[in-house]
């Protein structure tokens, strides 16, 4: 099945979509402007308009879900964005099931984020910026997810980068933190790129940059058109979804506010990449390399994350090494094609809940422990924190993939459909679900079992309820979502008027070889991990380690390799473009300023202000004046 055809509409609720965007925007813009004046008020407001928007997201999409297939892909038209006789851009949203889909998602956890906000920011002093960073980070991810041009998607594209640099470096009195955003907001620039060559060749190519026009063009082009065009995509996607060789930035960004980690690595930007390939699927679908470069990506990102996960202490970056390789189930999942689709996305909203919980109970516990981070110094936390315990436990069991909780039925959907397109990234996929039952284990048994290693001056104690209510709804998404979307293929067919559907619908087998596989390593990582961690004493200071556990430690040496590569070189053809500077341009100049100065001082000696000595100088002027005319005359 096809894609539907895209429907002009401009009335009723739909026709008013255009508040999702406007109104975190707008949150954002009055608590810039009002400065120390709302800092009593200005959380509230942020948490308002970010719920407001997830209203009018699940309006429109009732809406939507009472019209027939072939009417469930809505173009709302807003205004002329670029007007010109060559390049005619009109800047408009399409509402169809993956936009909306991404729009309730954003909405909706965000806004959980927001009033988790509201405790663990109360003490900031500068909370009231804090919330007007969050509302415009959710107005321009939903810009780039509901924006039915790829001009559009890259102001919105721009505008989480920007926003992103804000949050992440929110703590810019920290050195680290304002290192963290500066390294994120530069990797994201490689990446951003890409994604502008993409739109180029796209523009050159078709002569517009809207989707419907776009999309339905794609097939009469070449394959090494579209090739490159995917190719410059995929680049954009691996900088803001933090996929192999762009994923450097991703465990830094942990240096900003536990919140801000929940709303990049669990609903928003990390999710923005998936979503661009999964838009693109038109033209991705036509350059079956780029398709496979797309998976390539995916598996070895899925991988390297799993290692990385495995040796981190800090239970943010632990969970960021996590939220990496399972952006990489989700790229690999895009790069499969239309039965793909469906699994990607699925598994991106589950990871939105699961994810989003272990992140807010990361930040609930550090609430607790002083701000800590080093999981050494936790332990036995699940008896004082028996809400952060379990709602973080929920999560937990769904990322690992236990039966019937959410990821069992998406990761192992992504798995499935893997083996079946190529049995080496299936069983690559399933050692990655292996290594995250371990590393995951690792995470949840070092922070709330075994013995107490807390602090002295360590009190730890439950969340507020502001806190702990945002937990307990998303470990609900957790538990449930996975079996919701995946069950009777109802995501799948709930997309179909935006991504197609597959020539035949697959089936989910429970019982098949790679899902016994998959449940044997999961099960083998979580007892290796409570060998190792939940019965064992937990060493004060991290062992040495083999050369792959320091692999790990060091984030397999992207950094390293970063330095050697483009930083170093970039150094020295700075020194290099100085020196030419200081010795050439300016060499020049300065040499031509002394040559004249120089020859001015030599010429005013002979300005001495005696008329003797003027005419003496005439005299002499007029001597060989006479001796050339005699000479020249003589010829």
């Amino acid at each position: 099945m096809e894609p539907a055809e895209i429907v002009q509409h401009s009335g009723g609720v739909v026709g008013a979509s255009w508040l999702m965007i406007v109104l975190p925007l707008l949150g954002s813009v009055i608590l810039l402007l009002a400065g120390r004046r709302s800092d009593r008020w200005g959380h509230l407001l942020g948490v308002g308009m970010s719920l407001a928007s997830f209203v009018v997201a699940v309006l429109v999409f009732l809406d939507l879900l009472g019209l027939g297939d072939d009417q469930r892909r809505r173009l709302v038209e807003l205004y002329d964005f670029i007007p010109g006789p060559a390049f005619d851009v009109k800047m408009g949203l399409l509402l169809d099931p993956l936009s909306i889909s991404f729009a309730l998602l954003i909405t909706g956890v965000g806004s959980l984020i927001h009033i988790y906000s509201i405790g663990y920011m109360a003490h900031d002093p500068d909370r009231r910026r804090f919330f007007a960073y969050l509302n415009l980070f959710i107005a321009a991810m939903l810009l780039l997810v509901l924006a039915d041009n790829y001009l559009g998607l890259y102001v919105g594209w721009e505008g989480v980068g920007l926003a992103s640099y804000l949050l992440i470096g929110f703590w810019q009195h920290k050195p680290t933190a304002a290192a963290a955003a500066k390294k994120a907001f530069i990797v994201n620039r490689v990446g951003d790129m890409g994604l502008a060559l993409g739109v180029f060749v796209i523009f050159t190519t078709f002569g517009t940059v809207a989707y419907g026009p776009v999309f339905a063009a794609a097939p009469q082009a070449s394959q090494g058109t579209l090739t490159l065009i995917g190719l410059a995509l995929l680049l954009g996607a691996c900088g803001k979804s933090a996929q192999l060789p762009l994923q450097s930035w991703l465990l830094d960004a942990m240096e900003g506010p536990t919140p801000v980690s929940a709303l990049i690595h669990a609903a928003t930007m990390v999710t923005a990449g998936v979503y661009l390939v999964v838009r693109s699927g038109a033209i991705f679908e036509g350059a079956p390399t780029a398709q496979l470069v797309v998976t390539i990506v995916g598996v070895a990102t899925l991988l390297a994350g799993a290692i990385i996960g495995t040796a981190k202490d800090d239970i943010k970056k632990a969970l960021a090494g996590s939220t990496m390789s399972q952006i990489g189930y989700m790229m690999l999942a895009a790069g499969l094609g239309p039965v793909g689709y469906a699994f990607a996305i699925a598994h991106l909203i589950a990871h939105g809940f699961f994810k989003a919980s272990m992140f807010l109970g990361a930040g609930s516990v550090m609430h607790a422990m002083n701000d800590e981070v080093d999981m050494r110094k936790y332990g036995g936390l699940a008896s004082v924190m028996k809400i952060t315990w379990i709602t973080f436990g929920l999560g937990y069991l769904a990322i690992i993939g236990f039966p019937l909780l959410s990821g069992y039925w998406t990761k192992d959907g992504i798995i499935e459909t893997a083996m079946e397109h190529n049995a080496i990234l299936g069983w690559l996929a399933v050692v990655g679900a292996g290594i995250t039952g371990f590393y995951m284990s690792r995470v949840f048994f070092m922070t709330f079992h075994g013995t107490r290693r807390w602090d002295k001056d360590a009190h730890p104690h439950e969340s507020p309820a502001v806190m702990t209510w945002p937990l307990i709804i998303l470990s609900i998404g957790s538990v449930f979502g996975g079996a919701f979307l995946i069950v009777g293929n109802r995501f799948m067919q709930f997309l179909a008027p935006a991504v197609g559907l597959p020539e035949e619908l697959p089936t989910f087998h429970p019982f098949s070889v790679p899902g016994l596989t998959t449940l044997a390593l999961v099960a083998a990582g979580v007892v290796f991990a409570w060998m190792r961690y939940g019965r064992a004493a937990v060493p004060e200071v991290a062992p040495r380690g083999s050369f792959v556990t320091v692999f790990a430690r060091r984030d397999l040496y992207g950094d390293a390799l970063n330095e050697a590569l483009f930083m170093r070189p970039g150094q020295w053809l700075t020194r290099l473009a100085v020196f030419f500077d200081n010795r050439g341009v300016d060499g020049v100049v300065n040499g031509l300023a002394a040559l004249v100065g120089g020859t001015s001082g030599r010429l005013r000696r002979v300005q001495t202000g005696f008329v003797r000595s003027y005419a003496l100088s005439i005299f002499f002027g007029a001597a060989l004046l006479v001796g050339a005319w005699f000479v020249v005359g003589n010829l």
